[in-house]
């Protein structure tokens, strides 16, 4: 991709994962700036960043936020317990969908999606069902590379109680000490920033919990 620093762009930056990768490409010299596209503003420090407060559900309004962009992270994501089943469908596939549109019409070569472990668009389940859509329509789009990455239980603290993932997390903590099934978001966001870096021939490549866990353990 060149040795010149390049423009990032993140999605999900108020989520555990966004959050991480925003460190990454702080500390990274091969990024110069790092554009978010927020829904409100975050308030982040760093000579890098350029915040841009969009309305999701007017993103074509907002083309300007979505110029000039080389590589693009997105974590962008909710839960149906806080949306509802239409409102987790409308930000885990549809704002995607339409931010990596945005991106695609403005020409960025790389997007960088996290969906997740067992994703699948013939799945009998909501979430990895909608997982799974995401992935074919962001690869049907047809970026000049590609990247999707599926980790498994996220380990993080959340802003908000989910009981029953804290009980999963202790338990994977506890039990999945070659992280086969867990893996830690600052895991999850490096692994995506050092992978953007890497040469790869693959046009379209999905990484599965275990090769995170390698990309992402220096």
């Amino acid at each position: 991709m060149g040795s010149e620093a390049k423009v990032a762009l993140v999605l999900g930056a108020s989520g555990a994962i966004g959050k991480e990768i925003i460190k990454e490409l702080i500390k990274s010299p091969r990024i110069g700036s790092v554009k978010v596209v927020t829904r409100r503003p975050l308030g982040l420090e760093s000579n890098k960043i350029e915040e841009k407060v969009v309305d999701f559900d007017k993103l074509d309004q907002h083309e300007d936020a979505f110029q000039d962009v080389q590589i693009a992270y997105c974590s962008l994501g909710t839960t149906r317990a806080n949306a509802g089943a239409e409102g987790f469908v409308k930000v885990d596939r549809d704002y995607v969908y339409e931010a990596a549109k945005l991106l695609k019409v403005n020409n960025c070569p790389h997007f960088n999606l996290v969906t997740s472990g067992g994703a699948d668009i013939n799945s009998s389940f909501l979430y990895m069902k909608t997982k799974g859509e995401v992935e074919k329509m962001v690869t049907d789009l047809d970026f000049e590379r590609l990247s999707i990455f599926r980790p498994g239980l996220l380990l993080c603290e959340r802003e908000q109680s989910r009981p029953f993932e804290k009980i999963l997390q202790l338990v994977a903590k506890g039990f999945d000490w070659r992280s086969k099934l867990s893996i830690s978001v600052e895991t999850v966001a490096h692994a995506m920033v050092v992978n953007s870096f890497l040469e790869k021939t693959a046009k379209v490549e999905i990484i599965e919990n275990k090769d995170i866990n390698c990309l992402g353990i220096d």
